[in-house]
């Protein structure tokens, strides 16, 4: 009867031991596999509208959690625009009035150079691993792999965009294949999908993420990784406001 009561409790979810570090741990090895100690990617961007499609080119430099430098290398328009990230703060360069910008935190939320991602989707202003409690909900089939269907909810005095996050993570090789994000009142915002898992930059993942906002018909934005590489020591001098206007 001893070992039958805790059971109970923990079938009930009145006790939790180990579930919330166990759901951290999962999220933690996902973001893990994304990104290395470094990563090196080019991708494209594709904007789809009802009437209009526009494609973009960025590439991405990435040291840990908190170091980011993203250059958008085209269309012509945009060429030479940066964002780069610094633990919790935020710069976009901006070439055609030689500008750098601070971005405060109320931009986070804004779209990201006109897509269906927000900028905090970009540059992770927010951490996943330290602005959210983590709990296991269940188990969900996705993409024929069987997933891990975790919920994200924000500590109360983090500054994050979103109140409540969903990730569905494969339980074997840990890739994030979809992610659902609701605003403060629970209402579903946005739905991103990853999809054509393949090899990139020697890791098992996907090569292909769409983010669909529920509430525009016909829009969607996709980004499609077209190389990545791995633990290539980056200085963190790379990781400057002075490197923004020289980065290529």
């Amino acid at each position: 009867m001893k070992r039958i009561i805790p059971f109970l409790l923990l079938a009930l979810g009145l006790i939790s031991p180990s579930f919330a570090q166990d759901a951290k741990e999962i999220v933690k090895k996902a973001d893990e596999r994304a990104k290395g100690e470094t990563s090196i990617a080019t991708i494209t961007v594709q904007t789809v509208r009802p009437t209009w499609t526009r494609e973009m080119s960025i590439k991405s430099w990435t040291k840990g959690n908190d170091l980011m430098l993203i250059l958008v290398t085209a269309p012509a328009k945009e060429k030479g625009v940066v964002f780069l990230k610094k633990k919790k703060e935020v710069w976009n360069w901006i070439p055609s009035i030689e500008r750098t910008i601070k971005m405060p935190p109320s931009m986070m939320s804004q779209s990201w150079m006109g897509t269906d991602f927000t900028n905090d989707d970009l540059v992770k202003e927010a951490s996943v691993l330290e602005d959210y409690d983590h709990s296991i909900l269940g188990d969900t089939l996705i993409e024929e792999r069987s997933c891990y269907k975790i919920q994200l909810l924000p500590k109360p005095a983090a500054a994050v965009v979103w109140g409540k996050v969903i990730m569905c993570i494969d339980k074997k090789d840990f890739l994030m294949l979809h992610v659902t994000y609701f605003d403060e009142d629970g209402a579903l915002v946005n739905q991103m999908h990853c999809s054509d898992v393949k090899m990139l930059g020697g890791r098992l993942l996907p090569a292909k993420m769409e983010m669909v906002p529920v509430d525009k018909k016909g829009n969607k934005t996709i980004l499609i990784y077209k190389s990545i590489l791995f633990d290539t020591p980056i200085a963190e001098t790379f990781f400057s406001t002075q490197n923004m206007t020289k980065v290529k």
